[in-house]
């Protein structure tokens, strides 16, 4: 299906729109505006960007978007795109979370589905946040049962919950299987720097770690120059970040779950504040781990049953993965 990319400007700030071609508008489709902090090529807000062209493509929706947003300019977007008619605003609060719900509280006949690691607010502020962390324990498994020097690399943009949540679920299934294994966490304090990712993971190449957790792109890079294997974070990292060959599989975020029940409670006058965490994660399709691809052969006949097993539990809620949203430490 082609698409065609709109601009437009809303009271100073750029917006783009994106129209199915050979289509018409129909006016009583929902309305729904995206807005994000970074360039829409960047897979956090890819993971938005993508669930709400795809509901476009069904028919469902309206669909315009802000991109590269900075904070300080984030509460106005919002009360522009409430004020322009749309009914849905998805987007992210992580910077201005107190500022973004005094927003939603003066727009109440809008719905607000907002990155937060916050409870949901007032009547129309619902959350959501990453929650892969299932993916990344059955990731650590194989991790765990490939590394040959029992040493481990991760390498992430910030300490957070979201991140650290992933990480030690990554920890917890590599020890499962390999109680032996140690780690090195490293932070680089950005979510987008390759050259500054890539240091760090030479860093630790270095020290003797041989399987890489390539959380923030230039991870992946890195582990090609060095050769060593590498797991992917969010997105399929073996086929868009340039990883065949190093990256053995990915734990992948699909946030079209949750936008597409926000959207439907929208559309029937029910929308209310809440959680979407649930939405995010493997049983209700929000994540699951990515294809072997070439490491098809390579990934060890135990662990990938193993991984077989515990995925079909977790969907079925007899296994359940710890979460820890503190940070991490390095364990040598």
């Amino acid at each position: 299906m082609a698409y065609q990319t709109i601009k437009k400007v809303l009271g100073g700030a750029v917006i783009a729109g994106l129209a199915l071609l050979g289509t018409v508008a129909h006016a009583d489709k929902l309305k729904v505006a995206g807005i994000y902090t970074q360039p829409i090529q960047q897979k956090w807000d890819a993971a938005l960007h993508k669930g709400l062209v795809a509901a476009q493509a069904a028919g469902e929706i309206e669909y315009v978007f802000s991109e590269k947003v900075a904070n300080t300019d984030y509460v106005r977007v919002m009360r522009e795109y409430a004020e322009s008619g749309v009914g849905l605003v998805v987007g992210e609060a992580f910077g201005i979370d107190p500022e973004a719900r005094k927003v939603a509280d003066d727009y109440p006949n809008v719905a607000w589905l907002m990155g937060s690691p916050a409870k949901s607010h007032g009547s129309n502020f619902s959350v959501f946040d990453n929650y892969i962390h299932e993916p990344c324990y059955l990731m650590g498994i194989i991790a765990g049962t490939m590394t040959k020097t029992n040493k481990i690399g991760m390498v992430g943009g910030y300490p957070i919950g979201e991140v650290n949540r992933l990480f030690h679920a990554f920890m917890d299934g590599a020890r499962s299987v390999n109680p032996d294994v140690q780690f090195k966490v490293s932070f680089i304090g950005s979510w987008y720097d390759p050259p500054k990712a890539k240091e760090f993971a030479y860093a630790q190449v270095e020290a003797g770690v041989d399987v890489l957790y390539a959380e923030r792109a230039g991870v992946v890079d890195a582990a090609r120059e060095k050769g060593i294997i590498a797991f992917g974070n969010v997105n399929d990292m073996n086929k868009e970040e340039n990883g065949e060959n190093v990256v053995v599989t990915s734990a992948l975020w699909h946030m079209e779950s949750a936008i597409n029940h926000a959207i439907s409670l929208v559309k029937a006058g029910q929308f209310k504040a809440e959680e979407y965490h649930s939405w995010t994660m493997m049983a209700k399709g929000g994540a699951s781990l990515a294809p072997y691809y070439e490491f098809e052969s390579k990934v060890p006949a135990s662990a990938k049953a193993e991984v077989e097993k515990l995925a079909a539990q977790i969907k079925s809620g007899q296994f359940t993965v710890n979460i820890n949203d503190n940070e991490p430490k390095s364990t040598f």
